[in-house]
């Protein structure tokens, strides 16, 4: 997921603001992790590594969401975040501080 910050009014191209599998992805193409993957390669890998799982920046160990996961094995780095998509869904609508902030970080000021 991504979300493009407030503008700030000036003429730069606003980056995005990458949260969850976005993130995660990121980071898995810098790692130094080939697939297939075992759940214990990846956690030893990444497992430590914060990954945002909000527009807000709040963040989780990988390692925490991994043990959400029942596979043990990922053919590919897709097949690993599409494990992961539901466990930082879930984490992240329990997470997030109620209806009212989540409006609140839809609105451009």
């Amino acid at each position: 997921m991504g979300v493009r910050p407030p503008s700030s009014g000036d003429d730069d191209e606003p980056r995005s603001v990458e949260f969850g599998i976005a993130a995660l992805d990121a980071r898995l193409k810098d790692a130094d992790l080939s697939f297939p993957a075992t759940k214990d390669e990846v956690a030893t890998e990444l497992g430590q590594e914060r990954v945002p799982y909000d527009v807000h920046g709040n963040d989780v160990a990988l390692g925490e969401m991994l043990a959400e996961v029942d596979e043990t094995e990922f053919r590919s780095r897709q097949v690993l975040l599409n494990e992961l998509h539901e466990p930082f869904e879930a984490y992240r609508k329990e997470n997030s501080g109620g209806v009212f902030r989540q409006v609140r970080s839809m609105l451009p000021f």
